[in-house]
């Protein structure tokens, strides 16, 4: 790469340039995308950068310190490439994105500008605009662990370490009812207690809103029927006939953590912190006062 680049900075002193700029976008779910502001097809590392995309890019800002890299893509909305479809559904927030510098008439002559993520996208009038962000904006990110009565883990990540695979917590099937609410019905959800699901999972799995998830805000019991609710509608939208996946809900209580899930040897919370109600104690005026409960 480094003898790449050389080539490309002894080209670029000749005066008179032939120089385009290409990006590589992969999805999370492992879809490829690849443009170039050239007018003819560009590949190279295995890629293929597609012409006629109307795929542009603003001047790259690079820093040295922990900022934003400062640059936007824009493009038009086509169905070859991006479509308006697949924004709407999230399916590109938080693509990885790598961006060359090339010599289109010697592409072993490239410099890669730029590795990130996308950002916020914008779109309108048949067209959008995502934002780039580098690599260094992970840094930026508050760490550290938080101290407080609830868990702080994520029901299944690397700290609760619960699986869930487990037979008899999580649901798959199809979507028997789509309300005009827009929440989800089955006739039964048989062996789930009542509010098994609330603040778990909704994970597509078949259909137009395949690979999306969704918070479930509610799980009710009604006279006939069995209704998830979620927090915000799938924007991929979810069809009677769509295979799912409900996964439990945790509240993080270190009751839940113990008699819904059996894992409280992970239980990430200190339940015995004083509360607030000990912060503004004062010493008693009568009594007496051995350093003992005070209670």
């Amino acid at each position: 790469m480094e003898q790449a680049a050389q080539g490309l900075w002894a080209h670029a002193r000749t005066g008179v340039t032939t120089l385009a700029r290409c990006w590589g976008l992969t999805r999370r779910d492992g879809t490829q995308h690849g443009f170039t502001d050239h007018d003819l097809d560009l590949s190279f590392e295995g890629w293929h950068f597609a012409a006629g995309s109307g795929l542009s890019a603003r001047a790259l800002l690079q820093t040295t310190g922990l900022s934003v890299d400062n640059s936007s893509a824009q493009g038009a909305l086509s169905d070859a490439a991006l479509t308006e479809a697949d924004i709407l559904a999230g399916r590109f927030d938080g693509a990885d994105l790598s961006c060359w510098l090339v010599n289109w008439q010697n592409s072993d002559e490239r410099w890669l500008q730029f590795r990130g993520y996308l950002g916020e996208l914008h779109r309108a009038g048949g067209a959008f605009e995502a934002e780039l962000r580098g690599l260094t904006e992970a840094l930026n990110q508050p760490l550290g662990r938080i101290y407080q009565k609830p868990c702080t883990a994520v029901l299944g990540d690397g700290n609760c370490r619960f699986d869930m695979d487990t037979p008899g917590y999580a649901f798959e099937g199809a979507v028997e009812t789509v309300t005009e609410e827009g929440a989800y019905q089955w006739n039964s959800l048989d062996g789930f207690e009542q509010a098994w699901f609330t603040a778990g999972r909704l994970t597509v799995l078949s259909g137009a809103a395949a690979g999306l998830w969704g918070s479930i805000k509610r799980d009710q019991y009604l006279v006939d029927a069995r209704r998830i609710t979620l927090w915000e509608p799938l924007r991929g939208g979810l069809r009677q006939g769509d295979l799912i996946r409900l996964e439990p809900g945790c509240d993080k209580s270190m009751q839940s953590c113990r008699l819904k899930f059996n894992n409280l040897i992970n239980y990430q919370g200190f339940p015995d912190i004083p509360g607030e109600d000990w912060v503004m104690a004062v010493p008693k005026a009568t009594g007496r006062l051995t350093g003992g409960s005070r209670r």
